[in-house]
């Protein structure tokens, strides 16, 4: 399980560290796709290959399902850690997400969200704002 927010920086390469406790629990391999809101989403690959399970079954639906699928598996990198535990972050996926320098890195239980800083403050805010209406909806 991933919790907690940390703030780090993007180097000149386009790398990226992660905490070391995700780093523990991520192993060698992350896989990294377009988040769906703004954000890069960054798995474990047990966490990625269940990802995947779920999406194929709806590979051949409706276009809804095949555009989900293109989306995701088609910004979808496989990268490893370097040695100071940083992750290069793919320029097309730096760009859907607006990542400059800044980049906060967001645990979110099955996986982790890496953020333009500035993104993320606006998101934490309509987040916090909003947090209690959604757990009492019905729908939660």
């Amino acid at each position: 399980m991933f919790f907690g927010e940390y703030n780090y920086k993007v180097d000149e390469k386009g790398r990226a560290p992660l905490p070391p406790k995700f780093r523990r629990e991520m192993k060698d391999i992350v896989v990294l796709s377009r988040g769906l809101d703004k954000c890069i989403s960054a798995y474990p690959l047990a966490e990625w290959n269940k990802v995947a399970e779920s999406l194929s079954s709806k590979a051949m639906g409706p276009t809804s399902s095949r555009r989900i699928n293109r989306s995701i598996f088609g910004s979808a990198f496989s990268v490893s850690f370097d040695k100071q535990g940083r992750v290069i972050l793919p320029p097309t996926l730096r760009d859907y997400a607006e990542i400059k320098e800044g980049v906060v890195v967001v645990g979110v239980n099955n996986c982790v969200e890496l953020w333009d800083s500035e993104l993320w403050k606006v998101e934490k805010k309509e987040s916090d704002d909003q947090v209690s209406q959604i757990v009492e909806s019905p729908e939660a």
